[in-house]
């Protein structure tokens, strides 16, 4: 007599230190990672800074920390926030200003 398979395979694995009982990115069915996630309410600029996009390890097993948002500060002393995929274009735009002046010294204005 042949015994059912179960459709399930239960394999041993150690519990996620981020297990919280909250539902998992698959299962809330995100489009993004949590760490890509704007925020529905208005955040300061502090706020913004501490947030992190990815922190953990990459294949080769160096630790990868990605801010959720650069901060920048520009000539007149405005401080903004650029998020690190909506406004990728931005981010862009002030690195390639910081490269060099007309000297050839890096700059950042």
């Amino acid at each position: 007599m042949k015994t059912q398979q179960k459709s399930e395979i239960d394999q041993p694995v150690s519990i996620s230190k981020h297990t919280k009982g909250e539902p998992s990115v698959k299962e809330q069915n995100l489009t993004v990672n949590p760490g890509d996630v704007i925020a529905d309410k208005p955040q300061s600029v502090q706020e913004k800074a501490k947030q992190i996009a990815v922190d953990s390890p990459d294949i080769t097993g160096d630790w990868i920390k990605v801010p959720t948002y650069f901060i920048v500060e520009y000539p007149n002393g405005e401080k903004k926030a650029l998020h690190h995929v909506k406004d990728a274009k931005q981010i862009s735009d002030v690195i390639r200003q910081a490269r060099v002046d007309e000297n050839g010294n890096r700059i950042w204005w």
